[in-house]
């Protein structure tokens, strides 16, 4: 056994038998001696056992310390992002005791820290898909979307049934207003395969739990839409998708025009709507500081998918990808 291990051991013995402050104290010291020895391996290993061990025993402040503490090694020792050092934080994060406080700065400590030695300016997006994850299972849904709308290729489906059972605590002619939600911040960063996925997983949710909506299935060669009579903002983001990937401005400005009425009832969907429009049909609007992400950040609380760096400026107009086979 090394002497790391003979200390995570003492200490974790320590812990077992309900010391926890001395434990606690005692792997700070110890931790702190490895990082002014820049010793950053030594660190970061006696601080995830020990913050592991506090956390499986309850104490998510003192765990959570460490871990804050980790996170701080990680960047003074510069750690890159890669398998080993994600899979340290995931185990910690899937570790904290539930409504534990430091765990909200804890993810935004390693979030950074991703951004800063990681491949993706908003931050790596596993990272970002477990941390939503976990805030859905907590019922926190601000910070599950926000988090979700950064992650993977499975964040789309678990974002969808976030915003839906979200909706379902509401009038059931809000549908469109959660559904927005997690369509939206995929189709502001130009991830269109994502924002088609999470309405495709929220219709399918919303059909199936409703059986008198008198859903109607439109169908040609090259795609299917639902259409629900009673919704009908609903239909207007099923062709909104589909003119992303076949229309032009003309056709966009033709859709807004005729679900104007509704759209103005919402009275949140004009901004993100203005942006839509010029990232993928090249319609100018006026700039205002960095509208795109201000309006996503006070809008949706967040939102659009990570992309990686160093990034190319973003460009005026998003080019629409071939149709899908099918979008059911």
């Amino acid at each position: 056994m090394s002497k790391i291990e003979k200390t995570i051991a003492r200490q974790q013995e320590k812990i077992s038998e309900g010391q926890f402050y001395e434990a606690h104290q005692q792997l700070r010291v110890v931790a702190s001696r490895y990082v002014k020895q820049e010793n950053w391996v030594a660190a970061i290993d006696i601080l995830y056992g020990g913050a592991l061990a506090l956390l499986k025993a309850g104490q998510g402040g003192s765990g959570g310390d460490l871990c804050l503490y980790m996170v701080e090694v990680y960047g003074k020792g510069a750690v890159d992002v890669g398998a080993e050092s994600k899979g340290k934080l995931l185990a910690l994060l899937r570790a904290f005791p539930p409504e534990e406080p430091t765990k909200k700065r804890f993810v935004d400590d390693m979030m950074a820290w991703s951004v800063k030695f990681g491949d993706f300016e908003n931050g790596d997006p596993e990272l970002h898909h477990v941390a939503g994850t976990l805030y859905a299972e907590e019922s926190e849904p601000y910070e599950a979307e926000r988090h979700l709308a950064l992650g993977t290729k499975d964040s789309p489906e678990q974002l969808a049934r976030v915003e839906y059972e979200w909706y379902t605590q509401d009038d059931s002619h809000t549908a469109a207003q959660y559904a927005a939600r997690a369509v939206f911040p995929y189709l502001l960063t130009g991830n269109l395969r994502s924002a088609n996925k999470a309405l495709l997983i929220f219709n399918s949710r919303l059909t199936s739990s409703n059986k008198s909506l008198g859903v109607q299935e439109v169908s040609s060669t090259s795609s299917d839409i639902r259409v629900f009579p009673v919704l009908p903002l609903m239909n207007f983001l099923g062709l909104l998708l589909l003119a992303i990937q076949r229309g032009g401005a003309d056709l966009y400005r033709q859709l807004a025009k005729h679900y104007a009425v509704h759209i103005k009832e919402v009275g949140m969907w004009d901004d993100a709507l203005a942006q839509i429009g010029e990232l993928y049909f090249g319609i100018k609007i006026p700039k205002q500081g960095n509208p795109l992400f201000d309006m996503m950040g006070s809008m949706l609380f967040g939102g659009g998918g990570a992309s990686p760096k160093p990034s190319t400026p973003k460009p005026k107009k998003v080019e629409a990808p071939p149709p899908p086979a099918d979008l059911d």
